[in-house]
């Protein structure tokens, strides 16, 4: 047993690191087995050789987050713990990023993670960003707010959100009511981040005056979209001509973010993703770039990150084998 103690030249980064209630502390002794404790300026840590290493680079971690002003909660705790873990508490600086947007409510919009940054960075220099990754990493509530903020900076003049309306279970003919009515659910995950974004009131008007449309796949074709930022959710159930359609859609000005979960496609089996083919198809091309996120990066709450955990281990187990085409059987004629 060792103990290590850590200056700190302001109290309330003592309080922001611990949280409410010695939350995040308790994290922290539970994570990685050591007792911590603040006595005047000082932090004291007691455990283990190398746990006490790790908890005062994560401590360390979160003071320098603290002092940038960044809120912290459990999840941030978490995230540092995994980097510190990895040996990248180097890179933990980079997560006190610029806000991206501020929502209707006044909160801030940031990347929570390092391939949250690397994502964002990829949007804000190139034309046309593809981020591929699992559920609640962010993917399609961080392409709206780089949208809003491209609206807002009058950097654009339209928002357009699409996605493949593909049944995942249910048949559109089942569902009650006309065309648009059938499609909302499809588009909802799109409506609720623009509501966050600006606000319903904001969010009609701008609707109304077709500065935002948000819309089904089908209803790209044809179309030549300029100074437009235009979202593509759900690209992993479009097929191959379809993302070719899509993507030759864009015009002078516009900026294009595509998302999707490639372990997530809901279309028949003789189907390939067209997001599958244009990972290939435009990799290395200029002003193109492709993101991955990982099951490190989800931001919802944390048994969603142990879930993706717990397939990624069970599909490696089991691989799904290729299901063969029926046989069709040939009747002859008496």
């Amino acid at each position: 047993m060792i103990e290590q103690t850590i200056k700190v030249d302001r109290m309330e980064h003592i309080i922001s690191v611990f949280g409410s209630f010695d939350r995040n502390l308790r994290i922290i002794e539970t994570e990685l087995g050591v007792k911590v404790l603040d006595r005047d300026d000082m932090i004291h840590i007691c455990g283990e050789a190398e746990d006490v290493m790790l908890a005062e680079k994560a401590i360390n971690g979160l003071l320098t987050l603290a002092a940038k002003g960044e809120n912290i909660d459990s999840q941030n705790v978490r995230y540092i713990i995994k980097l510190v873990k990895e040996g990248r508490e180097t890179q933990i600086g980079e997560l006190a990023g610029d806000v991206i947007c501020i929502t209707a409510k006044g909160k801030p919009i940031k990347p929570k993670t390092l391939g949250q940054k690397e994502y964002c960075d990829a949007i804000a220099k190139n034309t046309i960003t593809l981020g591929i990754g699992p559920a609640g990493t962010g993917k399609t509530y961080l392409a709206v707010a780089a949208a809003v903020a491209a609206f807002r900076a009058e950097e654009i003049n339209r928002i357009i959100l699409t996605r493949p309306a593909v049944e995942a279970g249910e048949r559109l003919g089942f569902l009650p009511g006309d065309l648009q009515s059938k499609v909302d659910p499809y588009l909802r995950p799109l409506y609720d981040a623009l509501f966050d974004m600006l606000g319903p009131d904001t969010y009609q008007k701008f609707l109304e005056k077709g500065n935002i449309e948000v819309a089904p796949l089908a209803y790209m074709r044809g179309r030549t979209l300029d100074d437009s930022f235009i979202i593509l959710d759900e690209a992993q159930n479009t097929s191959r001509e379809q993302m070719k359609m899509f993507l030759t859609r864009i015009g002078f000005g516009s900026k294009v973010v595509i998302t999707g979960d490639i372990t997530q496609i809901d279309l028949p089996e003789d189907k390939v993703s067209g997001l599958k083919v244009a990972m290939k198809v435009l990799d290395g091309i200029e002003d193109i770039a492709i993101c991955k996120l990982s099951g490190a990066d989800v931001v919802r709450h944390r048994l969603v990150q142990k879930i993706i955990e717990a397939y990624e281990v069970y599909d490696k187990k089991n691989p799904l084998e290729p299901s063969k085409p029926p046989v069709k059987k040939q009747f002859k004629r008496k």
